[in-house]
């Protein structure tokens, strides 16, 4: 049979190795320990043993520091776990890490029936809250590359560095369409129309493998269902109020090709369509996602996603009782999970949530946990440690970044760089990691500054040139430099804090920057690092060269791979590029005239 996906270590693993390897005969053990009987058969068979309390506790995501103690998912019988995007444990070590994973999945061994836990992160960009871990490109750059298979392989290596810590769940992608480009999460998008997202759907299968107990697959998550890329105003958490033709049309497609490539799970989103919260919307979840897309999955809340059903802090039996029904299977309660369940079984004991309901979300949980190989092999397959950070998964970064690099402007040829001119470099992102990979990187709203190891911007132009001078701020520079680089643009954000209701322009410290090279004389290229496009039509004018570089990751050479030469430029736009901030929302055939168009990107003449 297959080699299950997970290894142990020491006696224990050779134990549960051999365990696996050596079918149960008739009569010898529960049919779910039994490998070799079919999942169906499995489930069904464990199904048939467990509790009221059992069920509940596997309907149960709590945050990691949610519980206690690992003996609170034994108690709880709790199914699952996940670390939030701040939640990391200390030292921040890949060994730490599957050390964590371990200790909380032994504790849900010890529950009565030995039903192990599924972990969850969100690796949106790489095992982007691992210290250590290659950070890849924000799917925005991605959606730059239009390059599916790139971004399958990307999907590979981040399971590889996710499975080395021992999870098995990531909450990724995001098949979000950004409509709206003041929206925070706009570079958690592939692009603002559905084809992009659909096309790089091949993630999934990077990332869950061709089968979900291989070693190395992780179960994936298509985020966040349906319409949140679209809400008025480009408002996080908003009201997308447009047509059940135009949300089929735009926002729908991506999730269906998700399910076509067999995504383990869907993840609600947080956002209204048409004033009713998706997470109490049982058309949209349980006639459209199970009905007739025929999703088979879990379908898991987002974090407190129940509690903001009615708009009010603290979650109610109402609220609970409209998600659960509404289709939810999985609930992501990160510390009032106690409190949810007793709610919970009370709406059960009152009829107000069927049984068949409450078996039906376990069912979708449990094949999941089968197929992912978890009754088999519950413990960090440690082997996938070495590929944390390794160089072949930088090296398929920093391609990543080579391919997203979308060249906009460049007067009389003033790029690709001479490694023989005199280089001025100037901006608060030439020399910034936090800066160049944006929010969930080590902190979910993300920080400025040296927080992961990488290569800068301006490391990777020194890597290729001795004759480049840095100042932060300009200062310095004068007419006998050939060109000046102004790395520029925005600092870290997540949701939320990232939404730009106001302007969209350039901050003040980057306007006093550029107005300095300017007054220099020197022929100014702009590397614009950002989540999504910004007001620079006023400053175009003013510059020679303009290479939109998104959120690179932790590569920074292959941006000075780019401006160099040694790659030619191929991305393209995956959004539309506004005039003015006061156009948005402005996509393709919206009849707006735009700075630059979906799809726009500039090759250098000579051949490669």
């Amino acid at each position: 049979m297959r080699l299950g996906r997970r290894l142990g270590i020491g006696a224990l693993a050779l134990g549960l190795l051999v365990a696996s390897e050596t079918p149960a005969l008739a009569g010898n053990g529960p049919a779910y320990k039994d490998s070799w009987r079919p999942v169906k058969v499995r489930v069904a068979d464990l199904l048939g043993r467990m509790t009221l309390d059992d069920k509940l506790g596997q309907m149960m995501q709590a945050e990691r520091l949610g519980v206690k103690s690992p003996a609170d998912v034994t108690t709880g019988r709790l199914g699952s776990l996940l670390s939030g995007g701040s939640s990391q444990p200390t030292p921040n070590t890949p060994v730490t890490w599957a050390d964590m994973y371990d200790g909380f999945q032994k504790a849900a061994l010890a529950t009565p029936l030995g039903i192990p836990l599924v972990y969850g992160v969100d690796a949106v960009h790489g095992h982007n809250g691992l210290y250590g871990a290659t950070v890849f490109p924000h799917n925005i750059g991605l959606g730059a590359t239009r390059d599916p298979r790139l971004v399958e392989k990307i999907g590979r290596a981040t399971a590889e560095e996710v499975s080395g810590t021992g999870i098995d769940w990531d909450f990724a992608p995001c098949l979000c369409v950004a409509r709206n480009d003041r929206w925070g999460r706009t570079y958690e998008s592939f692009g603002e129309v559905p084809q992009l997202a659909t096309q790089m759907t091949s993630i999934i299968t990077g990332l869950q493998g061709r089968e979900l107990d291989r070693p190395g697959s992780v179960m994936a998550t298509a985020k966040h269902y349906v319409g949140d890329g679209g809400t008025t105003g480009g408002v996080n958490e908003g009201n997308t109020e447009i047509s059940e033709q135009e949300l089929r049309a735009i926002h729908l497609p991506p999730f269906q090709a998700a399910i076509r490539r067999g995504v383990g799970s869907v993840m609600i989103s947080y956002s209204s369509w048409n004033s009713v919260k998706l997470h109490a919307n049982s058309y949209l979840i349980n006639d459209v996602l199970k009905k007739e897309l025929g999703f088979k999955g879990i379908v898991v809340s987002d974090y407190n996603g129940v509690d903001k059903i009615d708009g009010k802090s603290g979650f109610t039996p109402e609220e609970v009782e409209a998600a659960i029904n509404a289709g939810i299977d999985m609930v992501m309660v990160p510390y009032e999970w106690q409190k949810f369940i007793d709610t919970l079984r009370t709406l059960v004991e009152q009829g107000r949530v069927p049984m068949a309901r409450i078996d039906d979300a376990n069912r979708r949980i449990l094949t999941k946990k089968f197929e992912l190989g978890l009754f088999e092999h519950p413990l960090t397959d440690r082997r996938f440690l070495n590929t944390i950070g390794s160089k072949p998964h930088r090296d398929l970064a920093r391609q990543a970044v080579r391919e997203s690099q979308v060249l906009l402007k460049n007067e009389n040829h003033v790029l690709p760089l001479s490694k023989r001119g005199k280089i001025f470099v100037a901006g608060k992102n030439a020399d910034d990691l936090g800066n160049q990979s944006g929010g969930w990187t080590v902190g979910w709203q993300g920080t400025s500054g040296p927080v992961i190891p990488g290569t800068t911007i301006l490391q990777g132009l020194r890597q290729k040139s001795v004759n480049v001078t840095f100042a932060k701020d300009g200062t310095g520079i004068d007419s006998s430099y050939d060109v000046a680089v102004a790395v520029v643009g925005e600092t870290p954000y997540a949701e939320g804090k990232g939404d730009r209701p106001q302007g969209m322009g350039l901050d003040a410290t980057d306007l006093a920057t550029l107005q300095k090279l300017k007054d220099s004389g020197v022929p100014t290229v702009v590397v614009l690092v950002s989540g999504r496009p910004l007001d620079i039509a006023a400053q175009l004018p003013d510059w020679a060269g303009l290479v939109e570089s998104w959120l690179p990751g932790s590569e920074g050479q292959g941006v000075a791979d780019v401006l160099f030469g040694d790659y030619n430029p191929t991305g393209k736009l995956p959004v539309t590029w506004m005039r003015s901030a006061d156009q948005q929302p402005i996509n393709a055939g919206d009849g707006k005239p735009a700075l630059f168009p979906l799809g726009y990107g500039l090759h250098y003449l000579r051949h490669w």
